[in-house]
């Protein structure tokens, strides 16, 4: 490799690290929430533990589904902001909202439906009443969350990534302090339990949503678009545009993230401590997960910015420095969770069976950290193209007719086990990461070939 060329790779790497080192801090910071709840709510009980993971799970369902959608502007801006074109990025800016006030519509609508659709699946009674009361309360914050997101993706498709991570931990500070609150009923508040995780949770979503508002109006680096000028009526032709990115990513995320809820819904079934086992371990992964999701954000983004100055050869390159940076951090992690799934486990609850499935389990999760990096940053790396089609297609194929039948037939079917379910997470992800890759190669050697 030539000196210019380890100069340009060295150069992406950093790029990369800049714009993902604040997307962690946010991305620990929304995953913190969810840690804090575990957490918590685990000094309850089991059955108080179970009924926070089974509603979170439904609550993820409809989440995959809106910030998906919401995520095409990120790319969209970033092509538009690397080609300098600053009316562009105002227009996509303003249709997202559009996006926003659709997506709390329906998908409020369709959380509070949580009070026949979890019965209808079977999830043991004794964790039905904390499941129901958790998705009912953060519902509420379904619409401050979505219109958090337009926010965010628009400001990282300008790069400026910084205002994020601070707002996450706001989120985060407001969300633990909300949880104390509402589970225990200080200060005259009633005494919710793991419900109050939900209401906190939704009050930290309204708060992220004005501090972001507030910050993107008054902040000189965004006055050259004057996103708040007015409210643009809805643009078709650029919704279109936004649908046909943000809907296959939906459905990427949606055929990942519901892979893991369908895993927390058959653990649900399994009783309270099968449910509260899986919770711990299901969360310990996406937290490490958080940083590979950064930097496969952030590759989105180089990538956009790369390609919106005609540079189709470094946007490649690019792509490939983000895919293993996410492989390289994702084999430490694995090598963490090897040695110390024990003390992992010890630290979220005090409930001995509880605490030997969930160190089980994190065995069987240290297995797939590297397919779950690999894919990831390779999905990322796609974005930044714009090639999510076929991406979600070979999501659905990997984790959904191999990795859930396996999960499925030999977890439920068979009654073999928890351990079986993750063996199935296991094959859905590594299927997952060879097929993106093969696509990523295949899609930017096609393009390269084209452009010659």
């Amino acid at each position: 490799m030539s000196t210019s060329s380890r100069a340009r790779l060295a150069a992406d790497a950093r790029a990369i690290v800049a714009l993902g080192g604040p997307l962690l801090g946010n991305n620990l910071s929304i995953t913190g929430m969810a840690f804090a709840d575990t957490v918590m709510a685990g000094q309850l009980g089991a059955v108080d533990l179970a009924g926070l993971a089974v509603g979170a799970a439904n609550f993820n369902l409809f989440m995959f589904v809106g910030f998906g959608l919401l995520m095409a502007t990120s790319p969209s801006i970033a092509h538009a902001y690397g080609a300098n074109d600053t009316g562009k990025v105002t227009v996509y800016a303003r249709q997202s909202w559009w996006l926003v006030l659709l997506l709390s519509i329906l998908l409020f609508l369709g959380m509070q439906q949580a009070d026949w659709f979890l019965p209808a699946i079977g999830i043991a009674d004794d964790v039905l009443p904390v499941a129901v009361g958790y998705v009912h309360a953060i519902s509420w914050g379904m619409p401050g969350l979505l219109a958090f997101f337009s926010l965010r993706y628009t400001s990282e498709g300008l790069g400026r990534t910084k205002p994020i991570m601070f707002t996450g931990f706001l989120g985060l500070t407001v969300n633990v302090i909300g949880n104390w609150i509402f589970m225990y009923g200080k200060f005259g508040a009633p005494e919710l339990g793991a419900v109050g995780c939900g209401v906190a949770t939704a009050i930290s979503m309204w708060v992220m949503f004005f501090v972001m508002f507030l910050h993107v109006r008054m902040h000189r680096a965004y006055r050259a678009f004057n996103f708040f000028a007015r409210i643009d009526p809805p643009n078709w032709p650029v919704l279109g545009e936004l649908t046909r990115v943000g809907a296959p990513i939906a459905g990427s995320i949606l055929a990942e993230g519901g892979l893991f809820v369908a895993a927390a819904l058959m653990m649900g079934g399994m009783g309270a401590v099968t449910a509260a086992g899986h919770q711990i371990a299901l969360n310990y992964a996406a937290f490490m997960f958080m940083v590979p999701l950064a930097i496969s954000s952030a590759t989105t983004i180089h990538v956009g910015h790369t390609l919106g100055r005609g540079d189709l050869l470094g946007a490649r390159n690019a792509g490939w420095i983000g895919v293993a940076m996410c492989a390289v951090v994702m084999t430490i992690s694995a090598i963490v969770i090897l040695f110390f799934n024990d003390q992992i486990a010890a630290l979220y609850t005090r409930d001995v069976p509880v605490r030997e499935l969930a160190a089980t389990l994190l065995l069987m999760a240290a297995l797939f950290q590297f397919s779950d990096g690999v894919q990831v940053g390779a999905a990322g790396a796609l974005r930044g193209f714009k090639d999510t089609t076929i991406p979600m297609l070979m999501c659905i194929f990997s984790y959904w007719v191999v990795g859930f039948a396996f999960a499925y037939y030999f977890g439920v079917y068979r009654d073999e086990g928890p351990v079986l379910v993750w063996i199935g997470l296991n094959i859905g992800l590594t299927i997952s990461a060879v097929l993106l890759v093969g696509r990523y190669r295949r899609e930017t050697k096609l393009r390269l070939a084209a452009a010659r």
